[in-house]
């Protein structure tokens, strides 16, 4: 009986048609702190390691204002997102997805054909980015213990997708919340380390001499700047928020404001710290993973204990495993309103047999996948500059324009228009720069590579 009126109560708080995937999976039932959470964990995600390589493409004003540029827009486009639903709440109509916003803004075609396509691309692409630097992270751990250990990369990203096939049977998004919880320590554990870590290294003397030069051609240049901007927007980039909101329980009014607050507060602790200690300490010889700057090729030592090597690794995979399951909730919620049932309990047999068999299904492609790949940072950052850009970028201060038709001599009507231009732009460059990269490493391109 009270699960009838549970469910009942969900029904009311959305004002829409109810279908598995939101009964089951999009459960309006969180906090604004559980809110805070999902999101630092879908934000604040090792992603963040890549910043001083974005950097060495950019220098030190261009890096540390892209940096600042990016948290100061997307947070002005996440919270335009969310009055955005919140205003369309109070109208009835309470939106849980972003292709659900799509279809009712700009109509049902951009929902089913263009922004439920790319989400589930990025979501899906994180899913199996995630699997592979896991299993790169256990492999640093592996070589710490054993350094002429003989297994390979392949088998690693196998284990993680072993933990990650347990852990995405995890019910609902709310259910998430303690995972998140930890994810946020996490974040924080490996930041600061990576940030000690590049300090302590960049004031030994056997450190390699810091130049902060940008180094190749004028193309390279010019490319390398586009490059290091999707990288910086793929580093913010979230592409969930309706989702997200969708956790929280009714009222919304305001929650979602404070959740993205203590979002931004770990933003600026973890984004800033790790992009400035890591480029002053190996300024243009910072590699795509600032770890990977902490053993020297020459010597084949690492320039930091090896049992710090271990931890930070270990930090590392356990956030990683947090942030997959995040951006797999948006692929179980369409599973479950495929193929379960509505009028049965959750965990009925109906249900639960499906369920596990889809979302193991789902887990097991993406693990081949990441384990076939290893190159597929070169695709993620394409689907980057196609997914997460308009996504974070781009839509949402068209959905806040389409919605609340501000005046066109208004200041903020001319705002949002500007970084609707300027993005889908540099979104357009983003990827052809992507597209330029995979080319340029095709050669180096093998299946099932130990790298």
């Amino acid at each position: 009986m009270g699960g009838e009126e549970e469910g009942s109560g969900d029904r009311e708080k959305r004002g829409e048609e109810v279908d598995a995937g939101s009964l089951f999976v999009l459960k309006s039932k969180g906090t604004w702190w559980h809110c805070g959470f999902h999101l630092t964990t879908s934000i604040v995600a090792p992603p963040l390691l890549s910043l001083p390589y974005a950097f060495k493409f950019l220098g030190w004003i261009a890096g540390i204002s892209c940096l600042v540029g990016g948290a100061a827009i997307t947070f002005y486009s996440y919270t335009l997102l969310s009055l955005t639903l919140q205003h369309h709440a109070s109208h009835g109509h309470r939106y849980l997805r972003f292709r659900d916003m799509a279809h009712h803004i700009l109509g049902p075609k951009w929902g089913r054909y263009y922004v439920g396509p790319i989400q589930m691309a990025v979501c899906y692409g994180v899913v199996i980015a995630n699997a592979l630097l896991g299993g790169q992270c256990l492999k640093a751990m592996y070589l710490v213990m054993q350094p002429n250990g003989e297994m390979k990369l392949f088998e690693f990203v196998i284990i993680f997708g072993a933990l990650l096939l347990v852990l995405a049977q995890i019910p609902s998004f709310h259910s998430l919340r303690h995972i998140n919880f930890f994810s946020l320590l996490l974040c924080l554990l490996y930041s600061a380390s990576a940030s000690a870590a590049s300090i302590y290294i960049g004031k030994t003397s056997d450190t390699p001499e810091k130049d902060y030069t940008l180094v190749g051609d004028q193309e390279t240049k010019v490319f390398g700047i586009f490059n290091a901007i999707a990288i910086i927007a793929t580093t913010y980039g979230n592409g969930i928020i309706p989702e997200i909101q969708a956790t929280i329980a009714a009222p919304v009014k305001e929650k979602m404001l404070k959740g993205l607050c203590m979002c931004y507060i770990i933003v600026i602790m973890t984004f800033f710290t790790v992009a400035i200690t890591g480029y002053w300490a190996f300024g243009n010889k910072a590699n795509g993973l600032i770890f990977t700057n902490f053993l020297n090729l020459e010597t084949n030592h690492y320039l930091v204990p090896t049992g710090f090597i271990f931890l930070i690794n270990l930090f590392t995979v356990l956030q990683l495993s947090a942030v997959a399951v995040v951006y797999l909730q948006p692929i179980n919620d369409i599973l479950e309103s495929v193929i379960s049932d509505p009028r049965k309990k959750e965990f009925s047999m109906r249900n639960v047999i499906p369920r596990l068999a889809a979302r193991s299904l789902f887990v097991a492609v993406a693990t081949i996948v990441a384990a076939m790949l290893p190159f597929f940072g070169d695709v993620n950052s394409l689907l980057g500059a196609f997914g997460f850009i308009p996504l974070d970028f781009v839509l949402p201060v068209v959905f806040f324009n389409f919605t609340f038709k501000p005046s066109k001599k208004s200041f903020i009507f001319w705002i949002n228009t500007l970084i609707a231009v300027v993005f889908s732009i540099l979104g357009v460059i983003a990827m052809v720069a992507a597209v330029r990269q995979i080319i340029m490493d095709a050669s180096t391109y093998k299946l099932f590579a130990d790298v």
